[in-house]
């Protein structure tokens, strides 16, 4: 579920002026974006952006750039865009820096739904002039290559159907790769990249059940590299994005130095889907409230924004 409260009745003209006066005079009124564009969803946001334009004949989100600044103007930034660009820029920068930034791409490539990822490279190939297929092979190697691209390229059936025998044969495929440490064989790349969400979670099921482990518990008794990481992270993705992102979220809390691009990235993207999902299993597995963890390692405007889309009434 959600976690953003939207206005049964919404004008993009008001939300534009609106928007306009905050930024007008002297200091912008980080209040007023906050309480307009916290509580609209992206259809809305679009709509406040079109708006703009026509009457002001200027860029939204450029103006709220040269408006805003740290974790706020970058958190208000990838909130205004359409999610498919919002994606394709969280691609590119992590395709810069593929090597120690995998994680973001394989969240993309694995959480989306095929047509969001489709959405989602389309818009890269409009912003950058190449594809996040090229982007990606360019600055990895090896097997770990092969992975990401399959991962990125790959256009998975959506549906809910799951052919049991199937998931038994390929459960036996990864087991007997994972036991004879063959991680990086072409199979497993095959059966992670090409399988739809649902065959997959079969598997995993029928792995686990076979197996009396889970496949990343197989996996994370293992030495580490690159690959194999990024072979967990892909399978907790698909498996379970809710219980994926609390751990990422618990990670970027609870590191000596909080992990403020992680949170938003978490937090923007997932306050239109699944956050309250992702809230309750924080609140559970850390005994305190994702609100209360965020309040304590923020501050200024940005709390308040982040606190905004986490559905808080009371700021």
């Amino acid at each position: 579920m959600a976690t953003i409260t939207v206005p049964d009745h919404t004008s993009p003209v008001e939300d534009a002026e609106n928007l306009r006066k905050a930024c007008e005079g002297w200091g912008t009124n980080e209040n007023t974006i906050v309480s307009i564009l916290g509580h609209r969803n992206a259809v809305q946001r679009k709509q406040i952006r079109q708006a703009y334009e026509e009457i002001y004949q200027e860029d939204l989100i450029k103006r709220l750039e040269s408006e805003l600044k740290g974790e706020f103007e970058k958190a208000v930034y990838r909130w205004i865009l359409d999610p498919a660009d919002r994606d394709a820029i969280l691609a590119h920068v992590a395709a810069r820096n593929a090597k120690s930034d995998n994680r973001t791409i394989i969240e993309i490539a694995c959480i989306r739904s095929p047509e969001e990822l489709l959405a989602a490279k389309r818009a890269y190939h409009f912003r950058y002039k190449h594809s996040l297929e090229e982007d990606v092979a360019s600055r990895t190697t090896g097997d770990f290559r092969k992975l990401l691209v399959a991962l990125v390229s790959t256009y998975r059936y959506d549906g809910d159907e799951v052919d049991v025998s199937l998931a038994g044969s390929e459960a036996k495929i990864l087991h007997n790769m994972i036991e004879g440490k063959s991680f990086n064989h072409e199979e497993v790349i095959r059966i992670l990249s090409t399988r739809s969400k649902a065959q997959l979670n079969a598997t995993f099921n029928r792995y686990k059940d076979t197996h009396g482990a889970s496949i990343t518990k197989s996996l994370s008794g293992n030495p580490a590299d690159e690959f194999s990481e990024a072979l967990c992270i892909a399978i907790q993705c698909i498996r379970s994005p809710q219980k994926y992102f609390e751990k990422v979220l618990r990670n970027a809390i609870n590191k000596v130095g909080t992990d403020e691009d992680a949170i938003t990235r978490v937090i923007v993207t997932r306050a239109e889907k699944d956050l309250k999902d992702i809230k309750d299993l924080y609140h559970k597995r850390n005994n305190a409230s994702l609100e209360h963890a965020i309040s304590k390692d923020t501050s200024g405007d940005y709390k308040i924004f982040l606190l905004t889309l986490l559905g808080c009434e009371e700021l």
